[in-house]
């Protein structure tokens, strides 16, 4: 399984008119295969929107993606709209929830760490010894690492109520010991990112 994370900047008071063209045409491109989830940032980069497709390998995403670009419909009229468009492709950690519709939160935390080269093997050792415990305290959406686009990225991503339950989740986890996983050698995150997203009307996770 792989995860495709499509991220696109708009432009400003654009991001209502995107979702409302995104939804309209998106019943033509699920006929080939299903989006499993769209957010808009609310907190950290802003005029945001994040579209998250799964696929089973790189094959079946460029096939899917070519049978898509045939369909009358899709893509949505949106390229108006947009300023800058990026993709990357995560390969999901083994302790990583399977992404399908249902319900986790009100609002999303997408985290994005960039690892020194090699690293990424010893992060997924030290989180899966540590993830059961901090999954008590709010959901986990996805964890994975990067195979396209940037590299060395450990992309997290969380489901809160709302952003003083993340708050509050936050801190009391570090209070009783349970987040982040201990050990790890200093210096092997070399830089943290974060926002927090919403969930469109139409995603099917939210």
């Amino acid at each position: 399984m792989i995860v495709e994370m499509r991220t696109y900047t708009l432009q400003p008071g654009t991001t209502a008119t995107f979702e409302e063209r995104f939804a309209q045409a998106l019943p033509i491109r699920a006929k080939v295969s299903p989006l499993a989830a769209f957010w808009h940032s609310e907190v950290g980069p802003l005029n945001q929107v994040i579209h998250v497709w799964p696929y089973e390998n790189l094959e079946e995403r460029t096939r899917l993606r070519a049978e898509a670009t045939k369909l009358a419909g899709w893509p949505p009229n949106v390229r108006e709209f947009v300023v800058e468009q990026k993709s990357q492709v995560f390969i999901p950690a083994p302790f990583s929830p399977k992404l399908e519709p249902r319900q986790l939160g009100g609002i999303y935390e997408i985290r994005m760490y960039t690892l020194a080269p090699g690293a990424i093997p010893a992060q997924i050792e030290r989180w899966a010894g540590a993830i059961s415990e901090r999954v008590k305290r709010s959901p986990l959406a996805f964890a994975g690492h990067s195979e396209l686009g940037d590299l060395n990225i450990w992309c997290h991503i969380w489901a809160y109520k709302d952003a003083a339950e993340r708050f509050a989740v936050r801190a009391q986890a570090v209070k009783d010991g349970v987040w982040p996983p201990k050990g790890g050698q200093p210096g092997q995150t070399l830089i943290q990112q974060n926002m927090l997203v919403v969930p469109a009307s139409f995603s099917p996770l939210h």
